[in-house]
Protein backbone atom coordinates (compact mmCIF):
# COMPACT_ATOMS: atom_id res chain seq x y z
CA UNK A 1 0.00 0.00 0.00
CA UNK A 2 0.89 3.68 -0.59
CA UNK A 3 2.47 5.17 2.18
CA UNK A 4 0.47 8.41 3.60
CA UNK A 5 3.64 10.24 3.81
CA UNK A 6 5.13 9.87 0.23
CA UNK A 7 1.10 10.59 -1.05
CA UNK A 8 1.68 14.28 1.44
CA UNK A 9 5.00 15.02 0.08
CA UNK A 10 3.45 14.69 -3.51
CA UNK A 11 0.66 17.06 -2.56
CA UNK A 12 2.99 19.41 -1.59
CA UNK A 13 4.41 19.87 -4.56
CA UNK A 14 2.11 20.14 -7.24
CA UNK A 15 0.14 22.67 -9.22
CA UNK A 16 -3.02 20.59 -9.60
CA UNK A 17 -5.71 20.93 -7.08
CA UNK A 18 -5.42 18.47 -4.29
CA UNK A 19 -8.39 16.79 -3.02
CA UNK A 20 -8.74 14.91 0.33
CA UNK A 21 -12.13 12.91 0.02
CA UNK A 22 -13.55 11.52 3.56
CA UNK A 23 -16.14 9.51 3.75
CA UNK A 24 -16.18 8.96 0.16
CA UNK A 25 -18.94 6.78 -1.23
CA UNK A 26 -18.94 6.63 -4.72
CA UNK A 27 -17.29 9.76 -4.90
CA UNK A 28 -19.98 12.17 -5.89
CA UNK A 29 -18.09 15.33 -4.15
CA UNK A 30 -15.27 14.81 -6.08
CA UNK A 31 -16.78 14.52 -9.55
CA UNK A 32 -18.84 17.57 -8.58
CA UNK A 33 -15.52 19.41 -7.39
CA UNK A 34 -13.86 18.51 -10.89
CA UNK A 35 -16.39 20.24 -12.63
CA UNK A 36 -16.24 23.18 -11.00
CA UNK A 37 -12.49 23.05 -11.07
CA UNK A 38 -11.49 20.71 -13.69
CA UNK A 39 -8.50 18.46 -12.93
CA UNK A 40 -7.79 17.70 -9.33
CA UNK A 41 -5.80 15.22 -7.43
CA UNK A 42 -7.67 12.52 -4.78
CA UNK A 43 -4.76 12.15 -2.75
CA UNK A 44 -6.81 9.72 -0.97
CA UNK A 45 -9.76 8.25 -0.58
CA UNK A 46 -11.70 7.64 3.50
CA UNK A 47 -14.26 5.18 3.06
CA UNK A 48 -15.10 2.24 5.31
CA UNK A 49 -17.66 0.34 3.36
CA UNK A 50 -16.93 -2.53 1.66
CA UNK A 51 -19.41 -2.23 -1.11
CA UNK A 52 -18.65 1.58 -2.00
CA UNK A 53 -14.44 0.61 -1.74
CA UNK A 54 -15.18 -2.12 -4.58
CA UNK A 55 -16.83 0.65 -6.99
CA UNK A 56 -13.85 3.30 -6.08
CA UNK A 57 -11.43 0.71 -6.90
CA UNK A 58 -13.50 -0.55 -10.18
CA UNK A 59 -14.11 2.95 -11.54
CA UNK A 60 -9.96 3.71 -11.42
CA UNK A 61 -9.37 -0.05 -12.79
CA UNK A 62 -11.77 1.39 -15.69
CA UNK A 63 -9.97 4.74 -15.63
CA UNK A 64 -13.38 6.16 -14.86
CA UNK A 65 -11.71 7.94 -12.37
CA UNK A 66 -7.77 8.59 -11.79
CA UNK A 67 -6.16 5.98 -9.54
CA UNK A 68 -5.60 6.92 -5.44
CA UNK A 69 -5.07 4.77 -2.67
CA UNK A 70 -7.91 4.12 -0.18
CA UNK A 71 -7.96 4.18 3.96
CA UNK A 72 -10.82 2.78 5.21
CA UNK A 73 -11.06 4.34 9.12
CA UNK A 74 -11.72 7.71 9.08
CA UNK A 75 -10.57 7.88 12.87
CA UNK A 76 -7.05 6.04 12.61
CA UNK A 77 -6.42 8.28 9.26
CA UNK A 78 -2.82 9.84 9.62
CA UNK A 79 -4.41 13.90 8.82
CA UNK A 80 -1.52 15.54 10.24
CA UNK A 81 1.12 14.01 7.66
CA UNK A 82 -1.11 16.47 5.04
CA UNK A 83 -1.13 19.73 6.86
CA UNK A 84 -1.10 22.69 4.84
CA UNK A 85 -1.01 20.35 1.84
CA UNK A 86 -4.70 19.89 1.04
CA UNK A 87 -6.69 22.64 -1.28
CA UNK A 88 -9.79 20.88 -0.61
CA UNK A 89 -10.87 18.41 1.94
CA UNK A 90 -14.69 17.28 1.23
CA UNK A 91 -16.76 14.55 3.40
CA UNK A 92 -20.24 13.39 3.06
CA UNK A 93 -19.91 12.07 6.22
CA UNK A 94 -22.88 9.87 8.08
CA UNK A 95 -26.41 11.43 7.56
CA UNK A 96 -27.96 8.44 10.07
CA UNK A 97 -27.20 10.60 13.07
CA UNK A 98 -29.57 13.59 11.49
CA UNK A 99 -31.86 11.89 9.44
CA UNK A 100 -35.46 12.18 9.68
CA UNK A 101 -36.37 8.53 9.21
CA UNK A 102 -34.13 7.17 12.05
CA UNK A 103 -33.61 7.48 15.69
CA UNK A 104 -31.75 10.75 15.59
CA UNK A 105 -29.37 10.14 18.28
CA UNK A 106 -27.21 12.55 17.07
CA UNK A 107 -24.01 12.56 18.92
CA UNK A 108 -25.13 9.54 20.80
CA UNK A 109 -25.05 7.55 17.45
CA UNK A 110 -21.99 5.30 17.35
CA UNK A 111 -22.11 6.64 13.52
CA UNK A 112 -21.11 10.13 14.31
CA UNK A 113 -18.54 10.92 12.72
CA UNK A 114 -18.07 14.41 12.77
CA UNK A 115 -15.56 15.00 15.88
CA UNK A 116 -13.11 12.52 13.92
CA UNK A 117 -13.85 14.73 10.76
CA UNK A 118 -13.60 18.33 12.39
CA UNK A 119 -10.22 17.09 14.07
CA UNK A 120 -8.55 16.10 10.63
CA UNK A 121 -9.45 19.24 9.68
CA UNK A 122 -7.84 20.63 12.28
CA UNK A 123 -4.64 18.39 11.89
CA UNK A 124 -4.39 19.19 8.32
CA UNK A 125 -6.00 22.74 7.81
CA UNK A 126 -6.87 22.13 3.58
CA UNK A 127 -8.00 25.26 2.36
CA UNK A 128 -11.34 24.59 1.59
CA UNK A 129 -14.05 22.89 2.91
CA UNK A 130 -16.85 21.26 1.15
CA UNK A 131 -19.51 18.78 3.23
CA UNK A 132 -22.56 17.11 2.46
CA UNK A 133 -25.63 15.42 4.56
CA UNK A 134 -28.96 14.84 4.62
CA UNK A 135 -32.21 17.76 5.21
CA UNK A 136 -32.34 16.47 8.98
CA UNK A 137 -29.02 17.89 9.68
CA UNK A 138 -30.48 21.49 9.79
CA UNK A 139 -32.17 20.63 12.91
CA UNK A 140 -30.01 18.77 14.50
CA UNK A 141 -26.07 19.36 14.05
CA UNK A 142 -25.45 22.14 11.73
CA UNK A 143 -24.95 24.33 14.27
CA UNK A 144 -21.85 22.27 15.63
CA UNK A 145 -20.69 21.96 12.60
CA UNK A 146 -20.19 25.26 11.63
CA UNK A 147 -19.54 26.64 14.55
CA UNK A 148 -16.73 23.90 14.71
CA UNK A 149 -15.59 25.52 11.24
CA UNK A 150 -15.56 28.72 12.40
CA UNK A 151 -13.81 28.10 15.48
CA UNK A 152 -10.83 26.67 13.35
CA UNK A 153 -10.58 29.83 11.23
CA UNK A 154 -12.99 28.76 8.24
CA UNK A 155 -15.82 31.60 6.74
CA UNK A 156 -19.02 29.27 6.07
CA UNK A 157 -21.93 29.02 4.30
CA UNK A 158 -24.76 26.32 3.71
CA UNK A 159 -27.76 25.79 1.97
CA UNK A 160 -30.41 22.73 1.12
CA UNK A 161 -30.47 21.89 -2.33
CA UNK A 162 -32.56 19.09 -4.62
CA UNK A 163 -31.84 16.98 -7.24
CA UNK A 164 -35.64 18.74 -8.82
CA UNK A 165 -32.96 22.02 -9.04
CA UNK A 166 -30.65 20.39 -11.60
CA UNK A 167 -33.11 18.54 -13.45
CA UNK A 168 -33.57 14.89 -11.43
CA UNK A 169 -37.58 13.74 -11.07
CA UNK A 170 -37.18 13.87 -7.36
CA UNK A 171 -36.25 15.74 -4.44
CA UNK A 172 -33.49 14.14 -2.74
CA UNK A 173 -32.90 17.42 -0.80
CA UNK A 174 -29.63 17.73 0.59
CA UNK A 175 -28.03 20.11 2.65
CA UNK A 176 -24.01 21.27 1.12
CA UNK A 177 -21.69 23.38 3.31
CA UNK A 178 -19.17 24.95 2.24
CA UNK A 179 -15.93 26.84 4.25
CA UNK A 180 -13.09 28.33 3.00
CA UNK A 181 -9.90 30.37 5.10
CA UNK A 182 -8.19 33.49 3.38
CA UNK A 183 -5.52 31.58 1.99
CA UNK A 184 -4.22 32.57 -1.35
CA UNK A 185 -3.01 29.14 -2.07
CA UNK A 186 -6.37 28.12 -4.46
CA UNK A 187 -5.51 31.80 -6.28
CA UNK A 188 -5.42 31.57 -9.73
CA UNK A 189 -7.04 28.28 -9.75
CA UNK A 190 -10.69 29.30 -9.45
CA UNK A 191 -10.65 30.41 -6.22
CA UNK A 192 -13.19 33.23 -6.98
CA UNK A 193 -15.78 30.61 -7.20
CA UNK A 194 -15.26 30.23 -3.61
CA UNK A 195 -15.20 33.32 -2.37
CA UNK A 196 -18.11 34.49 -4.85
CA UNK A 197 -20.36 31.66 -3.31
CA UNK A 198 -19.32 31.76 -0.02
CA UNK A 199 -21.37 34.46 2.66
CA UNK A 200 -22.66 34.23 5.86
CA UNK A 201 -25.91 33.16 6.59
CA UNK A 202 -28.16 35.02 8.94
Amino acid sequence: MTQPTSLARNAGHTQTITHLSVCSGYDGLGLGLARVFGAIQSVFHVEIEAFAVANLVAKMETNQMAPAPVWTNVKTFPFEEFRNKVDILSAGYPCQPFANCGRRKGTEDPRHLWPYISNGIRLCKPTAVFLENVEGHITLGLREVLEDLERLGYTTAWGIFSASEVGYGHQRKRVFILAHTNSKRLEGRDSKVLREHTKQRT
